[in-house]
């Protein structure tokens, strides 16, 4: 079992930044994907951006390709999402997810295995 907890969530105004954290413990020593997707109301839930923890590999969506960037400290089992000029399209809960396999469709959410609660991301004017 891999617990995920994130944090980091709030407010921000059009063009601002935010970062989320998502911290993880457990059994996760086999986890090879981690990512985040974001779900606003009415909407269904989509990828955000993935990484691959053994490499550092990275992939976004294009809605938030030059913006958002996906990190992690292996060391510290810790996931983070550093946006940036945030736009009111990004409300939304964003989740923390990990794939404990290899043959993963990075920003699919069907392939994740375990996911964290959620936080509240809102930009407004």
């Amino acid at each position: 079992q891999v617990q995920l907890v994130e944090s980091g969530g709030g407010s921000v105004q059009i063009g601002g930044s935010l970062r989320l954290s998502c911290a993880a413990s457990g059994s996760t020593y086999n986890t090879y994907y981690m990512a985040w997707f974001r779900q606003a109301p009415g909407k269904e839930r989509e990828g955000v951006a993935a990484i691959f923890t053994m490499s550092g590999w990275t992939t976004y969506a294009d809605s938030v390709k030059g913006r958002f960037t996906i990190s992690r400290d292996n060391a510290r089992n810790t996931l983070y999402l550093q946006m940036n000029s945030l736009k009111p399209e990004d409300n939304a809960v964003y989740y923390c997810a990990a794939a404990q396999r290899r043959a993963v469709i990075p920003l699919n959410q069907h392939d994740y295995d375990y996911w964290g609660q959620g936080t509240q991301v809102t930009v407004s004017s």
